[in-house]
C-alpha cells in the first residue's frame, strides 16, 4: 500500500536520512514530502542534495523551500552572502560544495530553483516550512519570504487554549483554513519536546536534527512515526549548529 511521508528539517544530516528511510522501509510506491532545511549543519550538505535528486528517480517526491536553502542558492548562485549564514551552519555547507563539480553544482542550482514554497493537497492539508500571515491561505501572501522563515503561526498554535472553540470569534482565522498544517522551521527541542509536536492544526516536525535532536519522519494518515538516532552521535567529530 503507498503511503505519504513527511520529513523534517535535514541540515546536511544524510546518514540520519539513510537510516529513516530503511526504518520506516520506504518503497518506490511512497510519495515523500520535504519541509525544507537541507543544508547548514552537518558536513554532507552537497551530498545530501545530489541524494535527494536521485531519489526523485525512483520516489514522488515534493520538495518544500526552506529558509537555509534560499541562502545557499543565493550563495551558489551569487557567491554572496551573509555573516550570519556562516555562523548557523553556512561554513558547513560552502566546505561540502568544495568537494563538487562544476558540473554537479549547476545540477543542484536546478533543485534549489525547483524548490516549491508550499503544497496542499487534495485531502486539505498544507505543508510549508515556516508559515505563512495572511488570513485568507497562502495563495494571498504579499510576502513570499515568509513562508520560509515566518514563526508567528507555530507561536499561535501553541499560544491557543485548547478549550477554545473553533467557533469562537476569538478563534485564528489562520488555523481555520486548513485541515493539517505541516511545518519545520522551529526546534521542539526549543519547548522540551523531541518528538513531533501537534498543537491546534499544526505538525511541527523539526525535532532538532541540526542540533542534539533527531531527524523524524511520519506516515501522515497513520500519525506513525519513525525517528533516526541523535544525528550530533551520527558525525560525532562536528559540532553542526551547535
Amino acid at each position: 500500500m503507498s503511503r505519504t511521508l513527511v520529513i523534517g528539517d535535514i541540515h546536511g544530516g544524510l546518514k540520519a536520512l539513510e537510516q529513516l528511510l530503511k526504518k520506516a522501509k520506504i518503497t518506490k510506491d511512497d510519495t515523500l514530502i520535504f519541509l525544507g532545511d537541507y543544508v547548514d549543519g552537518w558536513s554532507e550538505s552537497a551530498n545530501l542534495i545530489s541524494f535527494l535528486i536521485q531519489l526523485k528517480t525512483s520516489n514522488t517526491c515534493i520538495f518544500i523551500r526552506g529558509n537555509h536553502d534560499e541562502l545557499c542558492y543565493k550563495w551558489l548562485t551569487q557567491n554572496t552572502f551573509n555573516p550570519e549564514w556562516i555562523k548557523h551552519g553556512g561554513q558547513a555547507t560552502i566546505d561540502s560544495y568544495a568537494k563538487l563539480s562544476k558540473e554537479e553544482i549547476a545540477i543542484h542550482h536546478q533543485f534549489f530553483e525547483n524548490l516549491i514554497n508550499y503544497h496542499i493537497d487534495d485531502q486539505n492539508r498544507l505543508f510549508l516550512h515556516a508559515g505563512f500571515t495572511n488570513l485568507h491561505g497562502p495563495d494571498r501572501e504579499y510576502f513570499s519570504k515568509l513562508f520560509y522563515w515566518d514563526r508567528t503561526l507555530w507561536e499561535t498554535a501553541l499560544a491557543i487554549d485548547p478549550n477554545l472553540d473553533k467557533t469562537d470569534p476569538k478563534y485564528p482565522k489562520r488555523l481555520l483554513l486548513f485541515d493539517e498544517i505541516y511545518i519545520g522551521h522551529t526546534p521542539v527541542t526549543r519547548i522540551n519536546q523531541s518528538k513531533p509536536v501537534h498543537a491546534a492544526c499544526v505538525w511541527n516536525m523539526d525535532t532538532g536534527a541540526a542540533f542534539k535532536g533527531s531527524l523524524t519522519i511520519m506516515d501522515i494518515n497513520s500519525k506513525e512515526y519513525w525517528q533516526s538516532d541523535p544525528v550530533y552521535q551520527l558525525y560525532p567529530d562536528e559540532s553542526g549548529r551547535n
